[in-house]
Order: structure tokens, then C-alpha cells, then sequence
């Protein structure tokens, strides 16, 4: 399946080493500015070339908008965008075109549909999520004129765990780093790895202020189980944690229990949902990326005809993928909250009065 979401669907295209990647955004409501301004910085954030903590491959990630859109207004129609690939060195994926890369979707693609774009993983690559995060813009432009905020960055980067949660700092930090005592500690993780063919992995915070109450869809398309979908689908994402996680397993129902005043919640053990529903609080997500697969070492695979060889991978990879991941969480968090907002709208008599009898 390409396609994400119930009533702002985002569907995307493409391949890494393609001519184009895009996106299809269907669902925005007529009348919405679309600041492409802000869309380009969305993208700017995650392109790769940035930092030596990054890929080497270089692309501006210039995107345009193909319909949709009339005098920089929403139509209530698709808006369709499109990203043209411009750096591509296709070459540097001949010596495995016959190969499984070991941790890569090669082998699982090829014997699902019985072939596969060997060059930087076609559309298993994690260059897709240049597409996302172009629809993930538009899902902020959306709930920032409901007073909604999406924020994000590393708490975690090869076993070095941060306690501080500083958003500004992560915003100009160049791994997007949450805690700046441990920011220079996290930054030689990665750059050690790197020297020695290697790579790390890395944990994402997600946060979204000022939710409404009442998001999400009981029992079986809830708030905290698409969450965790959509982060879960970004690629190299293993583990999703809402709220606390798995620290709250370790807690007695008096210490995990949120109380509740009238001036609202003690605590956010829950990660701002209750029963699949926002709750009004901070939402709260963790999503764990391990570390890149495409790694400088030496290592065993087979080939397609089952031969076992040695895969000594070329080419420009990120040593930890979780950096621009956390622009990519954004994005997703951003897609569900803006689908689940315009699901909620039908859900009360008073709603539909409001709209249709004024």
C-alpha cells in the first residue's frame, strides 16, 4: 500500500534513484494558504549533504506544486507535488545488483514481486520520505491554524541517553539533539562509527501541544495505535513507545495513573491519550531507528541464485538514519493528527448544526 490516512490521504511515488519522487495530498480543506516557503525548510531539514553526520549524496530537494492550489490557496482538490531527483550515481550499485545487502529490503522485495530497482534500494529507500515530509508540511499548515505545535528531536543516539528536552536547542542542533550536555558525546558516536565503516542507531521524541480532546477513532483506528503505525512505517523504525512505554511496565497503577485536576492532568504517564482518544495533553512518541544497514564492512549474502559471496557495499549512506528521521516523525505525526482532526468533525449533532444551519 502507498497511500496513508481516512480523509486527508497521503499517497506517494518514486524510487531513490528515479527520475521523481512526489506525493498526491488529497482531503485539505478549500481555502488554506500553502505556504511554500514553509514547505521548502520542511524539506531543507531532512535533505541529505547537510553535515558530515549525514550522507555525502547532495540534493536541494526543490519541490512544485502540480495542481491543487489556485493563487496559493487550497482548492479542495489533490494537491499534487513533485520532487526531481538530481544527484544520483547509480553506478555505485552495480556490484550488488545480483545480491541480497545484508539488513536491507532487498531480499524480501525481491521474493515478494520477483525483481527489484537494486539502485540504492528503488522504492524500499528511505529517500521516499522526501514525499512525506512535503505532505507532512501541509498537515502542519493545517493544524497550525488550530493552534497546533509538532516538535521533535534525538533523546537518544547509540546508548547515550539525554534527560533534557529542549526543542529550541534541537532546532539548530545539526543531529536535531534534545540535550546539549550530551550532544558533543552523541556527535562522536556517530562520527566513530563512521570512521570504522560503521553505524549507529538512535531513539526520536515526538511531541504535539495543543491537541484538542477528542481525536481518535475507538476501537479500531485510535490515536495511539495509528501513531504507532505511522511512525512504525518510516523506514529502519523498529520500536514505537506512547508516553512512558516500556517504563510504565515497571510501575504500579498508583505511579502510572495520570490524576486529574480542573486545571488538568498531574502527569503525562500517557503520552496525551486515554482509550485511543487525545486527551488534551502533550502527545508523546518515541520511535527507535537502528542503526543504517549500509555499512563499509565486509559481510555474507547470497545471491539471487542462492550463491553465497561476500556484499562490500559502495555508494553514500547516512552512519545514523535516526537524524533526519526526526523530521520524517514530524511529518507522520503531522499527517495522523490533521486526518484524525477532520474525522473527529462529524462525530457530535452540534458539529454538523454548526456548519450547515449556521
Amino acid at each position: 500500500m502507498n497511500t496513508f490516512g481516512k480523509k486527508l490521504t497521503l499517497s506517494t511515488f518514486g524510487e531513490s534513484h528515479g527520475k521523481a519522487l512526489g506525493c498526491i495530498l488529497d482531503g485539505v480543506p478549500a481555502g488554506l494558504f500553502i505556504d511554500e516557503d514553509f514547505i521548502q525548510s520542511e524539506l531543507d531539514r531532512r535533505k541529505p549533504g547537510k553535515s558530515k553526520l549525514e550522507t555525502g549524496r547532495k540534493e536541494d530537494d526543490k519541490f512544485e506544486i502540480l495542481s491543487g492550489t489556485f493563487e496559493g490557496v487550497s482548492t479542495g482538490t489533490p494537491i499534487a507535488m513533485i520532487i526531481f531527483n538530481t544527484n544520483q550515481k547509480s553506478k555505485d550499485y552495480e556490484n550488488v545488483k545480483d545480491l541480497f545487502r545484508p539488513g536491507h529490503a532487498d531480499f524480501t522485495y525481491f521474493h515478494k514481486y520477483g525483481l527489484r530497482d537494486y539502485r540504492g534500494g528503488g522504492r524500499s529507500s528511505a529517500r521516499e520520505t522526501a514525499a512525506r515530509v512535503a505532505g507532512g508540511a501541509i498537515a502542519k499548515l493545517i493544524l497550525k491554524e488550530l493552534g497546533v505545535q509538532i516538535q521533535s528531536g534525538l533523546c537518544e543516539v547509540d546508548g547515550i541517553k539525554g534527560n533534557i528536552q529542549d526543542f529550541a536547542h534541537a532546532r539548530t542542533s545539526k543531529l536535531y539533539a534534545l540535550d546539549p550536555s550530551v550532544e558533543a558525546a552523541q556527535e562522536a558516536a556517530i562520527l566513530n562509527a563512521k570512521d570504522k565503516h560503521d553505524s549507529v542507531g538512535g531513539v526520536v521524541l515526538t511531541a504535539a501541544m495543543g491537541v484538542p480532546i477528542g481525536l481518535g477513532e475507538p476501537l479500531y483506528y485510535k490515536l495511539d495505535a495509528v501513531l504507532a503505525e505511522a511512525m512504525m512505517g518510516i523506514n529502519a523504525a523498529k520500536a514505537v513507545e506512547i508516553g512512558d512505554g516500556v517504563a510504565s511496565t515497571h510501575l504500579k497503577g498508583s505511579g502510572n495513573n495520570d490524576e486529574i485536576t480542573r486545571n488538568g492532568f498531574k502527569s503525562n504517564h500517557s503520552g496525551g491519550m486515554l482509550g485511543g482518544i487525545s486527551n488534551g495533553d502533550t502527545i508523546i512518541v518515541k520511535t527507535h531507528f537502528k542503526p543504517t544497514p549500509s555499512i563499509f564492512q565486509e559481510q555474507d549474502t547470497i545471491t539471487t541464485n542462492n550463491e553465497e559471496v561476500k556484499c562490500n557495499l559502495k555508494g553514500r549512506h547516512d552512519p545514523c538514519v535516526a537524524i533526519r528521521g526526526a523530521v520524517v516523525c514530524e511529518a507522520m505525526m503531522a499527517l495522523t493528527l490533521a486526518d484524525m482532526t477532520l474525522l473527529n468533525m462529524g462525530k457530535k449533532m452540534e458539529h454538523l448544526k454548526a456548519i450547515y444551519k449556521g
